[in-house]
């Protein structure tokens, strides 16, 4: 078995196109004919490629130099370069776009930024750094927490947009909108659309006494309850685009 798991390495590491592949498991089949090519993993399957470490019950890699991982079982992935952390019941892996995709109760850790984002569904780009949600959203960072059923989050850009029923929680106060956008560095919330929202008593009484309001102009403290002008909610990602796939 040892020799088979050799040889399979030697291969997957010759590929031009992609960076080397190492990897272990309990064991490994591999069918290397040309255009057929694929090697299944199965039990404590482990690949690590570039900064990404991947761990399974059963990883399988296919195509020409490998370059697509579906794993399967008590999926963990780390990225140390970007900090980033993934866990899921099925995760998709395209190494040469970086891209992962997820399906089930899906949680990714965001260790840089200290958020955390759990959804049925997650696709993240680690090339562009952008990320898409899906189904029962939740969104905890700090003290702000959301909920939505869509959710674009632009990591360069400290940017999240949220879609689909979003709300939001920060110190004791409750914000709903057609449209919620954060900005995951400062967390300032900006409603746009159907504004509704509750503020605490104690936040009240702080303000009554002249404290200073926590958001800027237009954003959810400035007036959660004032008429908001209507515009039209965020488009949530196209399910038939991408595979469709919590609580706070």
């Amino acid at each position: 078995m040892r020799a088979a798991v050799a040889l399979a390495l030697s291969i997957l590491a010759a590929g031009a196109a992609a960076e080397p592949v190492d990897f272990s498991a309990d064991s490994v089949q591999s069918t290397l004919a040309k255009g057929k090519e694929r090697t299944i993993l199965i039990g404590q399957a482990k690949v690590r490629t570039g900064s990404i470490s991947i761990s399974a019950d059963r990883i399988e890699l296919f195509g020409k130099d490998f370059p697509f991982l579906d794993c399967t079982g008590s999926v963990k992935v780390v990225d140390t370069e970007r900090q980033i952390r993934l866990e899921a019941p099925s995760l998709y892996y395209d190494r040469d776009k970086k891209l992962t995709r997820t399906q089930g109760p899906s949680v990714l850790q965001d260790d840089k930024n200290k958020l955390v984002l759990k959804a049925e569904w997650i696709e993240n780009d680690g090339t562009n750094e952008v990320t898409l949600a899906q189904v029962a959203v939740r969104i905890v960072k700090d003290k702000l927490a959301c909920r939505s059923e869509y959710a674009l989050y632009r990591r360069k850009d400290n940017s999240l947009e949220l879609s689909g029923s979003p709300s939001a929680y920060k110190d004791g106060d409750e914000y709903k909108a057609s449209r919620i956008i954060v900005n995951t560095e400062t967390e300032d919330i900006q409603l746009e659309g159907d504004v509704s929202g509750t503020v605490s008593d104690k936040n009240k009484a702080d303000k009554d006494k002249g404290g200073k309001d926590a958001a800027a102009p237009g954003s959810a403290a400035s007036d959660a309850s004032a008429p908001a002008k209507p515009e039209t909610p965020g488009q949530p990602p196209d399910p038939a685009a991408s595979p469709a796939g919590g609580d706070k």
